[in-house]
């Protein structure tokens, strides 16, 4: 398993036949490549699902400002934050919405799950590392083959594994239920 950056994109360079890297900075216009790709590469496959590896758990606490209408406090969304998950505690969801990097709610402290940006891919899911290095590969497929049909097996091959992963990654969770409502109970 990759325990860097610049490993999974020497595994992507290798799924396209090319030679690896030994870092981002060693000068190659494979390196330079991967480097200017990879931040963003991680940030989508990290956002793209509720990794069980990428999620944090915060409390926020409200701005001095509060917001002109409609909200009660206003809080700034933790810098690393890319995916808002859920908002409130355990099973009592909070209102909220989304503004800029802001989350304008009526409750203080405001306790949100979130995916965040886990740069640490020693700390990832073998899968999720897997995905990680055929993403990249589909991504520099084009600029290193020159082929396009290279680039769309690879975004196949990806799509495929991404599915996996997902689903192996779910099943780490307990399934949700649909809890108590008022509507449940009515049905009933």
């Amino acid at each position: 398993m990759a325990d860097s950056a610049v490993e999974i994109c020497s595994n992507a360079l290798l799924l396209l036949g090319d030679s690896p890297i030994s870092s981002f900075d060693d000068g190659s216009d494979r390196a330079t490549l991967a480097s200017n790709l990879w931040a963003n590469a991680r940030k989508s496959l990290l956002r793209a699902h509720p990794w069980n590896c990428a999620k944090a758990r915060v409390n926020l606490a409200p701005e001095g400002d509060t917001p002109d209408f409609d909200w009660s406090y206003q809080f700034v969304m933790p810098s690393d934050l890319l995916r808002v998950l859920f908002v409130g505690q355990l099973d009592e969801p909070d209102d909220y919405v989304i503004e800029g990097r802001r989350i304008l709610a009526d409750e203080n402290p405001l306790y949100i799950t979130y995916v965040y940006d886990n740069t640490d891919v020693a700390s990832w899911d073998a899968m999720l590392v897997q995905v990680a290095e055929v993403y990249m590969a589909a991504r520099m497929a084009y600029a290193i083959t020159k082929s396009a049909a290279m680039r769309d097996s690879m975004y196949q091959e990806y799509a495929s594994l991404l599915k996996m992963a997902k689903a192996v990654d779910g099943q780490e969770e307990p399934p949700e239920t649909a809890g108590d409502t008022p509507l449940l109970d009515v049905r009933r």
